[in-house]
C-alpha cells in the first residue's frame, strides 16, 4: 500500500525494493510449518504445565499495567540484542540458526515471524517467561503480548515512521530495526 500512499511511502527505508510474491510464500510456509510444529505444541504444553487460573479479582492499576509492560519490553529488548548479537558474531550460529531471518531483501511485516525453529522457541520462552519472572498480572501479561507483537511487526514492516515506538527511547537505546 506504501507506493499507493505517498505520505506514507516517503518513510520507506528501501525505497526502490518491495517483497516479491515468491519471498511471501516462503515466509508463510515457514511461518506456518513453525506454528504448526512448534507454537501449537508448546502452547499445550504450557497449558499443561501452567493451566489457566480465574483472573484475580483486582486488576492492575494503570501505573501497573504500563510498568508491567515497559519492563517486559524492555527486559526482552536486552535478551533479544545479547541474542541477536551473538548469532550475528559467531559464523555458526548465523549460518545454523539465524540466516533465514535476513533472507530477504526487502523488509516486510511476515518476516517478523520468518525465523528457525530455535529462535522461534528462544523468543518465545523469553516473551512468555518475563511476565512470570516479574510477577506481572495476567492482564498487563496479555497487554505485553499485543505491544510485543506491535513493536515486532513494526521493527519489520520496512518503513521508519517518526512515531514508531524504536525511537520513544532516546539514542536508540530500544528497539531496532531488522
Amino acid at each position: 500500500m506504501g507506493k499507493k500512499w505517498p505520505a506514507i511511502s516517503r518513510y520507506k527505508i528501501q525505497p526502490d525494493k518491495m517483497p516479491t510474491t515468491p519471498m511471501l510464500l516462503h515466509c508463510s510456509g515457514v511461518t506456518l510449518y513453525n506454528h504448526i510444529l512448534l507454537v501449537f505444541p508448546a502452547t499445550v504444553a504450557q497449558w499443561m504445565w501452567r493451566p489457566p487460573t480465574p483472573l484475580p479479582e483486582r486488576a492492575p492499576s494503570l501505573l501497573e499495567l504500563a510498568g508491567g509492560v515497559t519492563g517486559n519490553l524492555l527486559l526482552f529488548d536486552f535478551q533479544y540484542f545479547i541474542w541477536h548479537f551473538l548469532h550475528h558474531k559467531i559464523r555458526w550460529l548465523y549460518v545454523t540458526f539465524h540466516a533465514i531471518h535476513h533472507k530477504y531483501s526487502a523488509p516486510f511485516a511476515l518476516a517478523t515471524q520468518c525465523l528457525s525453529g530455535w529462535e522461534l522457541v528462544t523468543v518465545g520462552f523469553w516473551t512468555t517467561l518475563n511476565p512470570i519472572l516479574l510477577r506481572c498480572h495476567l492482564l498487563t501479561t496479555w497487554m505485553f503480548m499485543v505491544v510485543h507483537v506491535y513493536v515486532s511487526v513494526e521493527d519489520h514492516c520496512g518503513y521508519d515512521f517518526p512515531w514508531s515506538t524504536s525511537r520513544l527511547i532516546p539514542f536508540g537505546v530500544y528497539g531496532g530495526r531488522a
